[in-house]
């Protein structure tokens, strides 16, 4: 059993660091941090709400529906570059498979384009 311990010694030696390095961090940001805020860094930025506005405001889901979209854009991305590293093991099959994983999101890009989704009005 001693041995067991012994073997997780060093994850629980870089578990404690990793918890001092963190919490020193936080620390270091709570004490040293300037706290003068400004109308320009308290205005909205990106999504357009209010920084600090009731939480139970009414919103526009346009954002919402962008950022799905996004995301499953993105995913397809994430799988074009491992793909293309291995397309020489995958062969013939590999190719077609992604093919059809493309044209299956090309579809569905279109149907969103058709419906209106990508559209800022």
């Amino acid at each position: 059993m001693e041995d067991l311990l012994r073997s997780y010694l060093p994850i629980a030696i870089f578990m404690g660091i990793c918890a001092a390095i963190a919490l020193a961090l936080m620390a270091s940001a709570l004490i040293l941090a300037v706290r003068k805020p400004d109308p320009e860094k308290l205005s909205a930025y990106e999504c357009g709400f209010d920084a600090f506005d009731d939480a139970r405001m009414k919103f526009d889901v346009r954002f919402y529906l962008v950022a799905i979209l996004f995301i499953i854009f993105d995913l397809e991305v994430a799988f074009l570059f491992p793909w293309a590293i291995t397309l020489k093991e995958v062969g013939v099959f590999g190719f077609w498979s992604m093919m059809i994983f493309l044209g299956i999101l090309t579809i569905g890009f279109i149907y969103e384009w058709r419906k209106g989704a990508l559209e800022w009005d």
